[in-house]
């Protein structure tokens, strides 16, 4: 078991295009957590530095870490590999540092499987809307619609596995969203267990979503 000197992980996930880097930015900013820095052998965008938004590898340097079993969690998404180095996170959870984690469903996935000694909590991210999604991804980086249309596709197989997660949060306003994830981290680190969570609004949600 882990001690109350320890870090904890929080994990926070959802379908492309929903905010949760944004979010997961900005809890490390004003709460102080350290971001896991995932490896991918996808390319960067513009904005990106490697090192810090990423450890941007070939596919060999991915399937040696794999081999060596360097990797805390790693999963294929959109034709790409990414993966958590196990050894940093643990290092900063033994020093009582808490470690963001920006995964997707199946990278938690795995983490949880582990077992490890260390206290997880997961955040699954909600866009308002499926118009809203397809627009946030037709304005990033992209070389035109058709790749916001393909992870469209993808949105409904992510979205089911909202059931897997401690909380889900709907990211209609950033601020309004950051404050709602923030306020449940400080109830579970102070172990209160009276959260308000409206599980049957989201369920709710997920139904227009997906409808």
């Amino acid at each position: 078991m882990s001690s109350q000197n320890d870090g904890i992980i929080v994990i926070l996930s959802s379908p492309s295009g929903a905010g949760k880097t944004t979010l997961v930015n900005l809890l490390s900013k004003k709460k102080n957590f350290n971001i896991s820095v995932s490896h991918t052998t996808r390319e960067p965008r513009s904005n990106e530095i490697d090192g810090k938004d990423y450890f941007f590898v070939n596919n060999q340097v991915f399937e040696n870490l794999i081999k060596n079993n360097q990797f805390l969690e790693y999963a294929k998404v959109f034709n790409n590999l990414y993966g958590t180095s196990k050894k940093p996170v643990i290092d900063l959870l033994r020093m009582g540092k808490n470690v963001l984690f920006d995964i997707d469903w199946q990278g938690t996935r795995q983490i949880k499987s582990q077992n490890i000694k260390y206290k997880i909590l997961t955040f699954f991210v909600l866009p308002p809307s499926k118009q809203v999604l397809f627009e946030r991804l037709s304005n990033r980086d992209m070389k035109d619609k058709l790749i916001a249309s393909e992870r469209m596709k993808d949105f409904y197989k992510d979205v089911e596995h909202w059931v897997d997660y401690d909380f889900v949060v709907i990211n209609d306003d950033l601020n309004k969203c950051y404050d709602e994830i923030s306020q449940i981290i400080d109830l579970s680190l102070n172990n209160n267990q009276d959260i308000n969570y409206n599980k049957k609004k989201i369920s709710d949600h997920v139904s227009k979503l997906t409808n």
